[in-house]
């Protein structure tokens, strides 16, 4: 079912993505957990993301890559600052130089994410929110919704195959 609905706020300075997925709670939070599985959905299809680090605990780190159909390189990285299995995970994430070093040009962004018991799936809610309305509008500009909703879109494929552990 994947994306079921996008909500941008510009009074609340945020972007709420709600998914459905036909899997279980724990099942969806090892698309997080693991990075090999986290890297086949994380960017939209066009822009595939490699994870260099992927330290899942409150205060660990990630980062990462997406490569573009050109083979350019758009960086990123996140801090874990919650991480409570298998419901809620909160990060801040921002854009990265080629050396990985954090960039401030667009600011930081702080998501959580929250998985939830749905019928027989799970509800998937990806909360960010951004430190400015122009912050918001330039991510949104940049493709963030479109980009995240083309990422999570992917999300059903994985779950149909035999799960990974």
């Amino acid at each position: 079912m994947a994306v079921i609905s996008s909500t941008k706020n510009p009074e609340a300075l945020s972007l709420t993505l709600v998914a459905e997925f036909d899997a279980g709670v724990e099942r969806v939070w090892e698309l997080w957990q693991d990075p090999r599985q986290l890297e086949r959905w994380w960017g939209p299809p066009t822009w595939p993301a490699t994870f260099e680090q992927h330290d899942f605990v409150p205060g660990g780190k990630a980062s990462y890559y997406m490569t573009g159909p050109d083979g350019e390189k758009a960086r990123g990285w996140w801090r874990f600052t919650a991480v409570d299995a298998p419901n809620k995970l909160e990060f801040d994430d921002g854009f990265a130089d080629e050396r990985g070093e954090p960039v401030d040009d667009l600011g930081t962004t702080h998501a959580v994410v929250t998985l939830e018991s749905a019928g027989s799936g799970t509800r998937m809610t990806v909360h960010s929110t951004f430190e400015s309305e122009d912050q918001l509008e330039k991510m949104v500009e940049m493709g963030m919704e479109e980009g995240m909703k083309e990422a999570m879109n992917q999300i059903d494929g994985i779950l149909a195959e035999q799960p990974q552990h």
